[in-house]
């Protein structure tokens, strides 16, 4: 149900035979630095190494107010707007929106990812098509700094990972204001009430409230 396989269309981003060496998203995360390091000089003509290991699509549009930090691959059709923040180890893929003070930090961005309003995204990937309202963040490290365990019903999953923030499936969309807590995994095409502090494993194509609950979807 967590699997990469389950919650992912590794045909939607450039980190696919790196995700496939793994079987669960969260596995994938130390490795991401190296991941950038190794792809860009492998880009192509297609883009452009703008600073020292810092890779933009020449199609992609980056506001003269961002700032981008080593390593990072910004993909083709990709908006960086207003005052973004990219700290490093972030590959950005195709047709996304990193919008006005946004902040991301060690993630992968699959294509057609929006965060594009005050959003923190740190430790986390997010899937084709996933959605993150404006103020929702990714908490990824607990308030004891110990390590990360996925909570699945009464089954707890350690991590031996301190940074974690969420895994989101492809079409996850994430409400206004809402909080991810460490650990946070998110299953396909589920949605997120505004508002809302999530932890755990959420099954796909589920609804998250706002007070807790969590519904499956209704069959169209």
């Amino acid at each position: 149900m967590f699997k990469i396989t389950d919650m992912y269309d590794l045909d939607h981003t450039l980190a696919k035979d790196y995700l496939m060496g793994f079987d669960y998203p969260w596995e994938a995360l130390k490795g991401i630095k190296e991941l950038i390091l190794t792809l860009g000089p492998t880009l192509g003509e297609d883009y452009e190494e703008v600073s020292p290991h810092v890779w933009v699509h020449k199609t992609a549009k980056v506001f003269p107010s961002a700032y981008l930090g080593e390593p990072c691959i910004i993909g083709p059709e990709t908006e960086v707007r207003h005052c973004a923040f990219i700290r490093g180890s972030a590959l950005v893929g195709a047709n996304c929106v990193v919008g006005n003070s946004c902040e991301l930090k060690n993630v992968i961005l699959f294509d057609h990812v929006q965060t594009p309003h005050y959003n923190y995204v740190g430790d986390s990937i997010l899937g084709h098509y996933s959605h993150m309202g404006a103020g929702s963040i990714t908490s990824n490290v607990k308030s004891d700094k110990k390590l990360v365990v996925v909570h699945n019903g009464e089954e707890q999953i350690e991590t031996g990972i301190k940074k974690f923030g969420a895994m989101l499936g492809d079409y996850v969309e994430v409400g206004c204001n809402s909080v991810l807590n460490p650990g946070t995994v998110i299953g396909r095409h589920c949605n997120i009430y505004p508002t809302s502090c999530v932890r755990g494993v959420i099954p796909e194509r589920s609804i998250h409230k706002n007070d807790g609950t969590v519904v499956k979807k209704r069959e169209d």
